[in-house]
């Protein structure tokens, strides 16, 4: 088994050599002094599949892409615990009482959109605790919303008004999911399955206590 990233590299040049000389003539880089590792962009194949010599790049790559899942993963077991909740919660209430929105609402709402992850980004665009899209951010006034205080007072402003102009909480949080103009297209919870799990999943928590 290889081990450590020198290894990895040395074993890459072994590599690189048998593509360039498949007769093996070519004699291997010694593993004491690894190539660099490249940082070129390149386009692969629809199998992903990257061209002799751009092995560096696929490397790198992978590396940032394995960071990426760890970091995610350690901020989803952090999130889920007692603490991030409790490091909010003075600016939660604080939004509440300044806007007049349940407090226990904003956290469950604050849970499903981002599990307490300030510096979450939805594949929509959608940004920080309470999931901003850049519209929302110039309605409210929020120039930057991975700022947790900002997010927060313009998510507490924003569902108040989807909230204000429905008749129900959960048509309120189809709204703050979907858009209000959902809502209305479909004179009710739209038939989005994101959305009618959104809804469920926070009146669940509600009626928890």
């Amino acid at each position: 088994m290889i081990r450590g990233l020198p290894g990895v590299l040395a074993r890459i040049d072994e590599l690189r050599a048998l593509i360039d000389d498949p007769t093996g003539a070519a004699q291997p880089k010694a593993a004491a002094a690894p190539a660099q590792i490249t940082t070129t962009a390149t386009t692969p194949s629809p199998l992903g599949v990257t061209q002799p010599g751009q092995f560096g790049a696929l490397l790198s790559r992978a590396m940032d892409a394995q960071s990426a899942t760890g970091a995610q993963s350690a901020t989803g077991s952090e999130a889920a615990g007692v603490s991030w909740k409790t490091k909010y919660d003075d600016l939660v209430s604080r939004a509440c009482e300044r806007y007049g929105v349940d407090k226990r609402l904003v956290h469950a709402v604050i849970r499903a959109e981002s599990n307490y992850n300030p510096r979450c980004v939805s594949h929509a665009g959608a940004m920080g605790l309470m999931q901003l899209m850049p519209e929302n951010c110039k309605d409210y006034g929020v120039s930057d919303p991975f700022d947790p205080a900002q997010n927060i007072d313009g998510g507490v402003r924003h569902l108040k008004d989807m909230l204000d102009g429905q008749d129900t909480l959960a048509l309120g949080l189809a709204a703050y999911n979907a858009g209000p103009g959902a809502v209305r297209r479909y004179g009710g919870i739209p038939p989005y399955r994101e959305t009618q799990n959104y809804v469920n999943k926070i009146t669940g928590w509600l009626a928890e206590g």
